[in-house]
């Protein structure tokens, strides 16, 4: 099981990959988005913004209160940013849960 610092840190690096992303690439697929990620193994609720620079503004909250909501184990995160987990697939597994409209769903495919 991951640490609350390390599924921080990979959190930041998602961040940094979305930031990597070519400029057209990212106005096409990012749209201003609240987002909270649930990581039910720590008890823990990160919320933050998602935009065109990327994830940011994250903070540990009680309660998820966001557009898009995520919900998936910390070793599962970890693997995530590190590109050893494809979020498609993920999905596809159970492993990452996500809630959100069909237009986002769509859009966050194309982003991992």
């Amino acid at each position: 099981m991951a640490t609350l610092e390390e599924c921080r840190d990979a959190l930041a690096r998602l961040s940094g990959a979305l930031r990597g992303m070519d400029a057209a690439g990212r106005e096409q697929h990012v749209l201003e988005r609240t987002v909270s990620c649930r990581v039910p193994d720590l008890d823990a609720i990160f919320n933050g913004r998602l935009d065109g620079k990327g994830f940011h503004d994250i903070t540990i909250a009680t309660a998820p209160r966001a557009q898009i909501r995520l919900t998936i184990p910390s070793d599962d995160l970890v693997a995530l940013a590190d590109g050893r987990l494809d979020f498609g697939s993920a999905m596809r597994a159970g492993r990452v849960k996500v809630s959100a409209s069909f237009g986002d769903l769509l859009r966050l495919r194309k982003l991992f």
